[in-house]
């Protein structure tokens, strides 16, 4: 059973940064790929970054291009959110899923193991 545990959420500055990291259980991590999806209070789970398997593809959402950047280091079953010019309207529990595919997907209902989230609020 794939266990996902995230940490590096925090209380930040518009315009700030934070690095969120994955953590995972199992050794056959490299056969997951990894999605970050993001749940702000009173609004829908909005997937916001993924990574392939092997870290080959990624892809971001609209609302984040250009300031997040997603990585990954297989050899210690890890993945990163590299977040930049943070933003109030980034203000969620941060979650960090794997589906059990190599490819990615926008989709947060095809993510089959979630973390139990971090929280990340961008305010003055």
């Amino acid at each position: 059973q794939l266990q996902l545990v995230e940490s590096g959420g925090d209380l930040v500055q518009p315009g700030g940064s934070l690095r969120l990291s994955c953590t995972a259980s199992l050794l056959t991590f490299d056969y997951y790929a990894i999605g970050w999806v993001r749940q702000a209070q009173g609004k829908e789970r909005e997937a916001v970054s993924c990574i392939s398997s092997r870290g080959g593809m990624t892809n971001y959402a609209d609302s984040v291009k250009d300031r997040f950047t997603v990585s990954r280091d297989n050899a210690k079953n890890r993945v990163y959110l590299q977040m930049n010019s943070l933003k109030p309207e980034d203000t969620a529990v941060y979650y960090c899923a794997a589906r059990g595919y190599s490819s990615c997907s926008a989709l947060a209902e095809e993510y089959h193991y979630w973390g139990q989230g971090t929280q990340v609020t961008v305010s003055s």
